[in-house]
Protein backbone atom coordinates (compact mmCIF):
# COMPACT_ATOMS: atom_id res chain seq x y z
CA UNK A 1 0.00 0.00 0.00
CA UNK A 2 2.74 2.48 0.98
CA UNK A 3 5.04 1.37 -1.85
CA UNK A 4 2.33 2.33 -4.33
CA UNK A 5 1.73 5.81 -2.92
CA UNK A 6 4.54 8.05 -1.71
CA UNK A 7 1.95 10.64 -0.67
CA UNK A 8 0.19 8.10 1.58
CA UNK A 9 3.52 6.96 3.02
CA UNK A 10 4.62 10.54 3.75
CA UNK A 11 1.34 11.64 5.36
CA UNK A 12 1.12 8.46 7.46
CA UNK A 13 4.73 8.81 8.61
CA UNK A 14 4.18 12.45 9.62
CA UNK A 15 1.00 11.60 11.53
CA UNK A 16 2.60 8.62 13.30
CA UNK A 17 5.66 10.72 14.11
CA UNK A 18 3.42 13.32 15.73
CA UNK A 19 1.74 10.64 17.84
CA UNK A 20 5.12 9.26 18.94
CA UNK A 21 6.21 12.80 19.84
CA UNK A 22 3.13 13.13 22.04
CA UNK A 23 3.99 9.88 23.83
CA UNK A 24 7.55 11.15 24.26
CA UNK A 25 6.24 14.33 25.92
CA UNK A 26 3.88 12.34 28.18
CA UNK A 27 6.81 10.20 29.31
CA UNK A 28 8.99 13.26 29.94
CA UNK A 29 6.22 14.97 31.91
CA UNK A 30 5.64 11.81 33.95
CA UNK A 31 9.28 12.16 35.04
CA UNK A 32 8.64 15.74 36.16
CA UNK A 33 10.21 17.42 33.14
CA UNK A 34 8.73 20.42 31.35
CA UNK A 35 8.16 20.24 27.59
CA UNK A 36 7.97 23.01 25.02
CA UNK A 37 6.77 21.64 21.68
CA UNK A 38 7.26 24.04 18.76
CA UNK A 39 6.14 24.33 15.16
CA UNK A 40 6.32 27.20 12.70
CA UNK A 41 10.09 26.97 12.23
CA UNK A 42 12.00 26.50 8.97
CA UNK A 43 11.97 22.70 8.60
CA UNK A 44 14.33 22.86 5.62
CA UNK A 45 17.03 24.63 7.63
CA UNK A 46 16.67 22.23 10.57
CA UNK A 47 16.83 19.23 8.25
CA UNK A 48 19.91 20.60 6.44
CA UNK A 49 21.70 21.23 9.76
CA UNK A 50 20.82 18.04 11.65
CA UNK A 51 20.04 15.48 8.93
CA UNK A 52 22.25 16.30 5.92
CA UNK A 53 22.42 13.59 3.28
CA UNK A 54 19.55 11.56 4.77
CA UNK A 55 15.84 11.07 4.09
CA UNK A 56 15.00 12.17 7.67
CA UNK A 57 12.68 15.18 7.91
CA UNK A 58 11.77 17.22 10.98
CA UNK A 59 8.18 17.39 12.17
CA UNK A 60 8.34 19.56 15.29
CA UNK A 61 10.88 20.64 17.90
CA UNK A 62 10.53 19.99 21.61
CA UNK A 63 12.57 21.59 24.36
CA UNK A 64 12.79 19.50 27.53
CA UNK A 65 14.08 20.50 30.93
CA UNK A 66 13.11 21.89 34.29
CA UNK A 67 11.54 25.31 34.32
CA UNK A 68 11.33 27.71 37.21
CA UNK A 69 8.41 29.78 38.39
CA UNK A 70 10.17 32.72 36.74
CA UNK A 71 10.11 31.38 33.18
CA UNK A 72 7.19 28.95 33.06
CA UNK A 73 4.22 30.00 30.95
CA UNK A 74 1.11 30.01 33.17
CA UNK A 75 -1.51 27.37 32.42
CA UNK A 76 -4.38 28.67 30.34
CA UNK A 77 -7.96 28.35 31.62
CA UNK A 78 -9.59 24.92 31.15
CA UNK A 79 -13.21 23.90 30.81
CA UNK A 80 -14.78 22.06 33.73
CA UNK A 81 -15.51 18.38 33.12
CA UNK A 82 -19.26 19.01 32.80
CA UNK A 83 -18.64 21.74 30.22
CA UNK A 84 -16.41 19.56 28.03
CA UNK A 85 -17.83 16.06 28.48
CA UNK A 86 -21.10 14.23 28.53
CA UNK A 87 -21.53 10.67 29.82
CA UNK A 88 -23.93 8.67 27.66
Amino acid sequence: MFAKSQELADSTAMRNGSLQGAYFMLAARSLGLDCGPMSGFDNGKVDALFFPGTKIKSNFLCSIGRGTEHNLFPRLPRLAFDEACRIV
